[in-house]
């Protein structure tokens, strides 16, 4: 039986597959990884530690919308049938109306989980914009031979036409700040937001209602997770980084999550703990939203 996160603070109501606001996707994709390993243990890292969380967060209860937690996909597979297995649930299951929040696994895995949700907003009409929290542009048009690429998953969801907000970038090359240019990417990069403190950013009225997050813990700085593929220093605090997504939901509404790049270090399971944090006051935020 899979493991579910939170654990046994769901109560059995709380559980339910077709009732649950948050549908918990474990894709513990490791097929594209360049430097440190262990991507494909974050997902059973997260919902392990996930079991000493409070159902309390920040004054919200996330959890009284209800959390199902589904199997873990099949990432033994060609990468792009991963991508496309993905797709297709993360489209049911907003199809639904529900959120779904996938587990990586390297980023990579954020192309199939934002491209099923932009595919059930456009059966409505509706459209998406993307919050990046990341160390990295990961805008490269491939790296070492991999189209599905963890280096190059925002070039891919730019390329597909989605507008983006990055939040901490700190190492990218002069071709990719060349191509986030030219995508319009709304840039706010790590060095400039840790100077000077900045923990809320506004975004231009123009941009979409929708948003998708997508967390890569090497978003934040080593000191907060270290455990991740390829850790950059000068990052953003724990409290900053939730700040600046939740500033970023202001009047909008939270329709998806991911969170990636967390590479488990036996003895280290504060690191996991972070990130499972993370991931529930990501869903409180949108649980928030949706109440709207």
């Amino acid at each position: 039986m899979t493991r579910q996160f939170l654990g046994s603070e769901l109560s059995a109501t709380e559980n339910q597959p077709a009732d649950a606001l948050f549908q918990i996707i474990p894709c513990g994709l490791e097929a594209t990884v360049s430097y440190g390993t262990g991507t494909r243990k974050g997902p059973e890292a997260i919902l392990k530690a996930s079991d000493q969380l409070e159902r309390n967060v920040q004054g919200f209860e996330p959890c009284q919308q209800g959390i199902f937690t589904h199997s873990e996909l099949d990432c033994t597979q060609p990468i792009e049938q991963v991508m496309q297995d993905l797709r297709d649930l993360t489209a049911d299951i907003s199809a639904k109306g529900h959120i779904p929040v996938t587990l990586g696994g390297e980023h990579s895995v954020s192309y199939g989980a934002v491209m099923g949700v932009l595919d059930a907003l456009h059966q409505k009409g509706e459209s998406l914009g993307i919050v990046q929290i990341d160390a990295h542009a990961d805008f490269r048009v491939a790296y070492q031979g991999h189209h599905h690429s963890h280096a190059s998953v925002m070039h891919l969801l730019a390329e597909a036409g989605l507008p983006i907000v990055s939040l901490g970038v700190r190492a990218l090359s002069t071709e990719e700040e060349l191509a986030r240019t030219k995508h319009g990417v709304i840039a706010h990069d790590g060095p400039m937001l840790v100077r000077n403190n900045i923990s809320q950013i506004e975004l231009p009225d123009d941009f979409p209602e929708n948003i998708y997050v997508t967390f890569d813990v090497d978003g934040l700085d080593p000191s907060v997770i270290a455990a991740t593929g390829t850790p950059v220093p000068g990052g953003l605090g724990f409290y900053q980084s939730l700040d600046l997504v939740e500033s970023t939901l202001k009047g909008r509404r939270c329709v998806g999550i991911d969170l990636t790049e967390l590479a488990p270090v036996e003895g280290l399971t504060s690191n996991d703990f972070t990130a499972a944090l993370i991931c529930y006051t990501l869903m409180a935020f949108a649980a928030k939203t949706a109440t709207k």
